[in-house]
């Protein structure tokens, strides 16, 4: 299935961690639930520093963000292991984040529950790009384009991960692959809430 993501760009640096993300505070949120699942993206990326990136994730009294692509460095998601991270982006409308190497964790929540595209870069890319750069990220290329100088830089293939992703997340992919069947009122949400790891925060 051809996969083209475009959209503005959100770059952040090296070592942004899951309470940047989501702080813990929001965790209580249920995402099962779609108004709480709403109100966690309005709080996506609400812990990075005003200091550092004056230009907001989200806007003010806003769920929805702008950008379409966050663009990091080293290290993405590192921290705690909450799967609310990859979900809160999902829900402010984030498709995939580009960064130069994740954390584990994040990368693993990221495909578990297929709100996001996680990909690799193979160079320093949060150099290159600006916030608010349109950007057009090809996963069966395996390039991110800057719009506005037509300079391709090279991603790493999602290899495995991307049909999970593509599915919808784990349990949507074990159901289309015929892996597991919904059973009665076995519902998703309820298979979801039983897979997730103990909280470490």
């Amino acid at each position: 299935m051809s996969k083209v993501i475009r959209g503005k760009a959100f770059v952040v640096r090296d070592n942004i961690d899951t309470d940047q993300i989501i702080p813990a505070q929001y965790l209580t949120l249920v995402p099962t639930i779609p108004e709480e699942y709403e109100k966690l993206g309005g709080f996506a990326m609400c812990g990075l520093p005003k200091d550092q990136y004056p230009t907001r994730f989200i806007p003010e009294g806003q769920t929805r963000t702008a950008y379409t692509i966050v663009i990091g460095g080293r290290n993405f998601g590192c921290g705690s292991s909450r799967e609310h991270a990859p979900i809160a982006l999902g829900a402010a409308g984030c498709e995939a984040v580009v960064a130069e190497s994740f954390a584990r964790i994040f990368f693993r929540n990221s495909v578990a529950t297929g709100e996001l595209y996680p990909v690799e870069a193979t160079a320093r890319i949060c150099e290159t790009v600006k916030t608010g750069d349109e950007v057009e990220l090809d996963l069966d290329g395996n390039t991110l384009k800057i719009l506005k100088s037509s300079n391709i830089l090279a991603t790493k293939p999602l290899g495995e991960a991307r049909p999970v992703i593509d599915a919808g997340g784990l349990f949507d992919f074990a159901r289309q692959s015929g892996m597991i069947k919904a059973q009665g009122n076995h519902s998703k949400a309820t298979e979801e809430l039983a897979a997730k790891e103990p909280p470490d925060d």
